[in-house]
């Protein structure tokens, strides 16, 4: 059986992901990088080495990328707050578009996303690293399963040692002064930059799915940043939903790298149910359940994925092989609901108060 053969283009390396991506690009036996944009050729180097793409495939320019390249799908890994932008000037190329998380800097702007692929009668899809991480999955199978019934509070901690610390491929990187914090894009607020926004979607839009879709009624966020900069490094936010609180927290600055060595507290999901809960940790081999049959706690091995669940180049193109739009957090509806509770946490940090949940 002939297969047919996806063709994928990377737009912009502002976002280290990107290189990542490619990587699973490049793995997949029925994809195939046909090219590469960034307007600086320096920030696609490193990538065209490590995959050996041909220089004929790597542009700075970025109509004649997708002219030139006629890509089926787009990888678009800008700056948070030019999503919607970039978005719109791709859409109109009819190509599928998975975005690295976040979503966009607002609702605003994930809404005119939302209606520019629409337009286009294209997919978009929203990648949650943390989507494909195996206890995360588990953690949601049990919950369907009812093993630890209604689900009534998430607690999550996440973050990393910060953006400026590693690369593409995780390469370790040296800490670097304020002021050239500064000058990244990750450290600036008109561009989507902080702890708060680079995180605290994953935790938002997984404990929605976590949730079942509930949307909370009122949101409470503090922020905290270092001195000399304009982004916070450390939040907390608090969601008041019908059956209880739930608790994010995001983190630029932790001990260690959780996919070095977990920090501590760990990163990952803590889920409250009304007969259970679930200890879910960041690329752990188990989750811990607690049950009425095992008070004491029990270690559940990690499931084990197809491949075509394995990774979000996999799964987009085996949703759009069979005419699906992606589901759950990778889906925009899911992940709207998590662009509202960013915002209204981000105002809430701002105002200094608690707020109802923007629309």
């Amino acid at each position: 059986m002939n297969h047919k053969i996806w063709r994928i283009a990377g737009i912009s390396f502002q976002h280290m992901h990107q290189g990542d991506l490619l990587r699973m690009v490049s793995e997949h036996p029925n994809a195939e990088i046909v090219g590469i944009y960034d307007d600086a050729r320096s920030r696609m180097d490193s990538t065209v080495k490590a995959l050996g793409i041909p220089v004929e495939r790597v542009f700075t320019d970025l109509h004649t990328c997708m002219e030139t390249s006629n890509p089926d799908v787009v990888l678009l890994c800008s700056p948070t707050g030019e999503h919607a932008e970039f978005v719109e000037r791709l859409a109109p190329y009819g190509t599928h578009i998975l975005v690295e998380k976040p979503f966009a800097g607002s609702i605003a702007e994930a809404d005119r996303m939302i209606e520019a692929t629409r337009r286009s009668e294209g997919e978009l899809m929203i990648n949650w690293p943390l989507r494909w991480y195996p206890p995360h999955i588990t953690a949601k199978r049990l919950i369907d399963e009812g093993e630890i019934g209604e689900v009534r509070e998430v607690h999550y901690y996440d973050g990393n040692r910060g953006p400026v610390r590693h690369g593409a491929d995780k390469v370790e990187l040296e800490d670097v002064s304020a002021a050239e914090k500064n000058a990244t894009w990750w450290y600036q607020a008109r561009k989507g930059g902080g702890s708060m926004l680079d995180y605290l979607g994953y935790g938002v839009t997984l404990g929605t799915w976590f949730h079942s879709g509930a949307i909370p009624s009122e949101i409470s966020a503090v922020g905290w940043g270092s001195e000399g900069l304009e982004v916070d490094e450390h939040s907390v936010t608090i969601a008041k939903y019908p059956k209880g609180l739930s608790k994010f927290e995001t983190r630029w600055g932790t001990f260690t790298d959780p996919w070095t060595h977990q920090p501590q507290p760990k990163c990952g999901f803590v889920i409250t149910g009304s007969k259970g809960t679930i200890a879910s940790y960041d690329y752990e081999p188990s989750v811990r359940i607690q049950t009425a049959a095992y008070p004491e706690g029990q270690l559940i091995p990690v499931d084990t994925l197809p491949f075509e669940a394995s990774n979000p180049i996999a799964y987009f193109i085996d949703r759009l092989e069979q005419g699906l739009a992606p589901e759950g957090p990778l889906g925009v509806e899911m992940a709207r609901i998590g662009q509202q509770i960013v915002d209204t946490a981000h105002a809430s940090a701002r105002e200094k108060r608690v707020l109802s949940l923007l629309q």
